[in-house]
């Protein structure tokens, strides 16, 4: 399994950088602008995300537990100061159990709703509530929990950095009963340096704690960095990207290390 995605990411790198004729970027599209969007969650680019995690090691071994985050973005004009930003999380998942067999279906979808201003200033922002539905299909992700909380994030862009952080906090409102529960903080700093034609390079990791768990079983925190690539495919904008993040804290049960894949579908107003 390893081996394999070893195999998948250099076919990704190599795809990312391989000049193709119908990969030049049409001349209405600027790609380092666009990157810069894709790194921004209040932007006013509606986009659809897709995002492989392959999550191995640790006390997985050498399993592999599969993450399939489908993310649409959708910004709305409230008003000709405000935009509403509506960003969902279906999470697709196959678990490895015992005896060589695996458990799939869908996780608890989430809901963020972003309040940003429409005409951000020197430093960008948005803050609004964040939902956690219980629509797991997979025993090992079902919650059974009703859950909400805030969310913010604030960035700036300074040439060709940008720079910020997203929080959440997500506390269970009601619940069918019996561990676990949605009781869930999560913060992803990012760093991302733009360096031309769509490139970047990214790290953002997500750190997250939950509450629920035992004493000394609830922080993971991941190291790691990646490469992204802002292109336009037959006249479509795309941002395309792999990521490896180790887990230098991690509970007990836990993967030790994560490949992401992002192939991210833009539409630029």
């Amino acid at each position: 399994m390893r081996r394999s995605l070893i195999w998948t990411a250099a076919g990704l790198l190599l795809m990312l950088a391989t000049p193709a004729q119908s990969q030049t970027p049409a001349p209405q599209h600027d790609t380092t602008e666009l990157a810069k969007q894709t790194q921004n969650p209040v932007s006013n680019l509606t986009s659809v995300p897709l995002q492989f995690n392959f999550n191995t090691g640790g006390d997985l071994v050498q399993r592999t537990m599969f993450n399939l985050n489908v993310q649409p973005v959708i910004p709305f004009q409230a008003t000709a100061n405000w935009n509403i930003i509506a960003r969902t999380i279906l999470p697709l998942n196959s678990f490895p159990t015992s005896n060589d067999t695996r458990s799939s279906g869908i996780g608890d979808i989430q809901e963020q709703l972003f309040i940003a201003p429409a005409k951000p200033g020197r430093v960008i922002w948005g803050i609004g509530p964040i939902f956690s539905f219980p629509t797991a299909t997979a025993a090992p992700a079902e919650t059974g929990t009703w859950a909400m909380g805030p969310t913010a994030v604030v960035l700036k862009m300074t040439g060709p950095w940008v720079l910020g952080g997203l929080v959440s906090q997500m506390w269970p409102m009601s619940d069918a009963g019996g561990d676990p529960e949605t009781d869930l903080f999560t913060l992803q700093p990012f760093v991302n340096y733009n360096f031309g034609q769509g490139w970047a390079l990214s790290y953002s990791p997500i750190i997250s704690a939950n509450w629920n768990a035992p004493s000394g079983n609830q922080w993971t925190v991941p190291i790691g960095a990646g490469i992204t690539r802002t292109t336009v495919f037959n006249g479509r904008p795309m941002n395309l990207g792999v990521q490896y993040y180790y887990n230098v804290k991690r509970p007990d049960g836990a993967a030790g290390e994560q490949l992401r894949f992002i192939i991210a579908l833009l539409y630029p107003r």
